[in-house]
């Protein structure tokens, strides 16, 4: 059988599209590598909390549960979309893991691991990041022969206890490490530039704040940002926590000697973990040789419609075609524009 569409990935932006595919005449198969749909949301730290509100993390047709003024757990979110996903009439297949993606004259091939060959008219690819962790080299780092780990493979703080950590970054996931792990370790943060944060004072979940975001987040302004990193959102009063020292905030380290890293202004500390929250690239390892690239890893495209194939598409990918393309409500948004580009192309 060919399917007139496939989408790779079963999180968030994963099911959004395949709803809309479907909702739009389109025999759609949805593949999976995990055994659920909840994308990578069980994989991520213990203690994640969103950055937005309930309210906008809902996909169509199904509110998200509980009260819409609070920031949800990662692992309510993973439930969410378990139970989101049955609720669709595209087909979804979890445990298939797509390897590569080739292309027939007007069709697609998607070779699975096990063998198997899947026929369609359309991808759309909504990975996102997470298998794909960034790790850059930092040659500070080059003689430190402590543990260094990413924010990928952190999971609670307890492992850490009594232990001296610096944690590499300047963004919402560093930031919430951080601090988390100030109450069980010693810890610095530590990055190149300052932090940089969407307000100055914590953001409750009913402000006008998250109103004026989501009318902000419906324009196609995606592209004006490039990678821009995403400022803090400081729901928890990190700023406060931070500027208190707990944790303490320094700029980069700039060498190391065995377990000891060495500061700009000549102080010494020895470090038993450094934690790189350096962020994540998009993983279409299955697209290599197929599509086109940039530097920084991402597919070259016009609002999640490739530039190089036609009938190649994404969803999921940060300011793809809007400010907030990168979460939950905005993937939603994404998925139906992408939709409508894939069925129009189709015919």
């Amino acid at each position: 059988m060919e399917w007139d569409a496939v989408v790779i990935g079963g999180g968030q932006a994963g099911l959004a599209v395949a709803r809309e595919l479907t909702q739009r005449g389109l025999s759609t198969t949805l593949l999976e590598k995990r055994a659920t749909t909840a994308g990578s949301w069980r994989d991520y730290y213990d203690s994640l909390t969103l950055f937005t509100p309930a309210h906008l993390n809902s996909l169509r047709g199904e509110p998200f549960p509980g009260s819409p003024h609070r920031y949800p757990s990662g692992i309510e979110v993973a439930e969410y979309l378990e139970s989101y996903a049955k609720s669709l009439t595209a087909e979804v297949r979890t445990g298939f893991t797509v390897e590569r993606v080739s292309r027939r004259r007007e069709h697609f091939l998607i070779h699975g691991a096990g063998g198997e060959t899947v026929a369609s008219r359309a991808v759309i690819s909504a990975t996102g990041g997470f298998s794909n962790p960034r790790r850059p080299h930092i040659p500070a780092l080059d003689e430190f022969t402590g543990e260094v780990i990413h924010a990928a493979e952190y999971r609670s703080p307890e492992r850490f206890g009594d232990h001296s950590v610096v944690v590499v970054g300047a963004g919402n996931s560093a930031v919430q490490i951080a601090v988390e792990l100030s109450a069980y370790s010693r810890v610095v943060l530590a990055s190149r530039h300052p932090i940089h944060y969407a307000t100055n004072t914590p953001i409750p979940p009913n402000s006008r704040f998250w109103t004026w975001l989501s009318r902000a987040g419906r324009l196609p302004i995606g592209r004006w940002f490039g990678h821009t990193p995403i400022p803090v959102v400081d729901t928890q009063g990190y700023k406060q926590m931070i500027d208190d020292g707990a944790p303490e905030r320094r700029e980069m380290f700039v060498g190391a000697r065995e377990s000891v890293l060495r500061w700009a202004d000549e102080r010494e500390d020895k470090v038993d973990t450094v934690i790189l929250a350096t962020g994540y690239r998009p993983a279409l390892g299955h697209l290599a040789g197929l599509e086109q690239f940039d530097t920084q890893g991402f597919p070259l495209h016009r609002s999640g419609i490739s530039r190089i194939h036609k009938g190649l598409a994404y969803v999921g990918l940060e300011y793809q075609r809007t400010m907030l393309s990168g979460t939950l409500h905005g993937a939603d948004q994404d998925a139906a524009y992408v939709a409508r580009r894939i069925a129009e192309t189709l015919g």
